[in-house]
């Protein structure tokens, strides 16, 4: 199906539209940005078009700084969200009214090619990400664009160092691709490069505090038995930790439990603007194996141990308060 979508300005044989609820898709692609390493920042913009009729905008995109939604357009008026000082000097409203134009025009082409293609269905969704870096020390780092529709990356671009590299999951003919690969070209490198970095930059400016914060995560290993199998389940729990990068490893007597018997894994936002990660393992009323969770993050390290006939209890290692400070300067002992 994916392979059968209609890319950015290209035709395919078969344009078909899946039936997809609005926000699994955001979701989706959302989790598929990329992730940036403590240090560095991304501004990402992520935009969708809906053919139908839906209690959604036709247009909108949300602006993000790392993982904090910094503004919204819904089709008439680009609204700042969570900010705490006057922002208006972060972007020019000239490139605010130009950036929607072209990210609308580029879907009403693409919306305009797929109907004679998709008259059955009545509801089509098309969403475009574009994301740029910085780099540790302020160094610009890459841009990447990538267009999906029904739920499906059609296309991918992206661009760093003057060097572009372009991945298509449709079959474009050398003659379609051509022309509109330079004009992409030239429009990545003297318009939307440099636009991304320097709203990137001032958004940091006025939001450093917010992205840079460090919050510690709390923890537990908890054991829980199903009476009715005799059967209990592992937990190891984080919750409440900011920045999003963590390791969370469940061990078996002292061995990395693999992957494929662990359930969970995933990184989940909290309310209040952190995130929890859970583990869990299956194991049966017979084991005696001895269980630990081993838990690190920039403001700690920490490693949760369960003892043979006693209840799970938390051991602190070691609290590398030190080591934080020491990472954040880059200097190394």
């Amino acid at each position: 199906m994916c392979k059968d979508i209609f890319s950015t300005h290209f035709q395919t044989k078969s344009m078909l539209c899946k039936r997809t609820r609005f926000h699994i898709l955001i979701f989706s692609l959302i989790l598929s940005l990329p992730s940036t390493s403590y240090g560095s920042h991304s501004l990402s913009l992520l935009s969708t078009y809906i053919q139908g009729i839906t209690e959604f905008p036709k247009f909108s995109y949300i602006t993000t700084l790392d993982d904090i939604t910094v503004g919204y357009y819904n089709s008439e008026i680009y609204i700042p969200k969570g900010n705490m000082t006057n922002e208006d000097d972060v972007i020019e409203s000239g490139y605010i009214k130009g950036i929607s134009d072209y990210m609308y025009k580029s879907f009403m082409r693409r919306s305009a090619l797929l109907k004679n293609y998709s008259q059955t269905e009545s509801l089509c969704v098309y969403q475009t990400v574009v994301v740029c870096e910085l780099l540790e020390l302020d160094n610009p780092g890459k841009m990447i664009i990538k267009d999906a529709a029904g739920g499906c990356t059609t296309d991918e671009l992206s661009y760093f160092n003057n060097i572009f590299t372009y991945t298509v999951t449709v079959n474009v003919t050398q003659e379609v691709l051509k022309p509109h690969l330079e004009e992409s070209k030239q429009e990545f490198a003297k318009i939307f490069y440099p636009i991304c970095i320097t709203t990137l930059r001032n958004y940091l400016k006025k939001r450093g505090g917010q992205v840079n914060r460090r919050i510690t995560p709390n923890f537990r290993l908890t054991k829980k038995t199903n009476s009715d199998s005799g059967r209990s389940r592992v937990s190891c729990l984080a919750s409440g930790f900011y920045p999003r990068h963590i390791n969370l490893i469940l061990f078996r007597d002292g061995q990395p439990v693999s992957d494929h018997e662990i359930t969970g894994g995933d990184l989940l936002p909290n309310a209040d603007g952190t995130y929890q990660m859970r583990k869990s393992l299956e194991i049966s009323a017979a084991d005696k194996h001895k269980y630990t969770c081993s838990v690190t993050h920039l403001t700690l390290d920490v490693t949760l141990e369960s003892v043979s006939s006693e209840p799970f209890k938390s051991a602190i290692l070691s609290v590398l308060i030190v080591f934080g400070l020491l990472f954040g300067t880059g200097i190394v002992i």
